[in-house]
């Protein structure tokens, strides 16, 4: 009786892991194409904000009668600020989330313990 619950606890254990890599190789996998695709539209929008940029800056520079120089001035004060409030939002979204910690993984393995540990049934 006590080879067949190791030898089934055994089994349970290698399924779970089986199960964990399973669902990780199909998540990286995902990650994995969704990236690339990401990338591809993160490459095409940089060319078209360049093409926009230069467009905002000779229009401004057009539309009030002064240089292309203080087009792009008025330009890059713009994205300065867009910048810095950007930096905020990140430094803030950071601070909020705190350490990575898999709360549920963690959670898990503790019900998992508990069912797997005589004479635990205090916890």
């Amino acid at each position: 009786m006590v080879f067949e619950v190791s030898e089934r606890t055994s089994n349970l254990i290698r399924e779970e892991i089986e199960l964990a890599k399973t669902e990780v190789s199909e998540k990286v996998t995902t990650l994995a194409r969704g990236s690339a695709v990401g990338i591809a539209a993160g490459v095409f929008a940089f060319l078209a904000l360049i093409l926009l940029m230069h467009a905002f800056a000779l229009g401004v520079a057009s539309l009030f009668g002064w240089g292309a120089w203080a087009g792009y001035l008025l330009e890059g004060v713009i994205f300065i600020a867009i910048a810095g409030g950007a930096g905020y939002f990140a430094y803030n979204s950071f601070e909020k989330t705190g350490a990575p910690i898999p709360t549920e993984a963690i959670e898990e393995a503790k019900q998992t313990k508990a069912l797997l540990t005589p004479g635990d049934d205090a916890q």
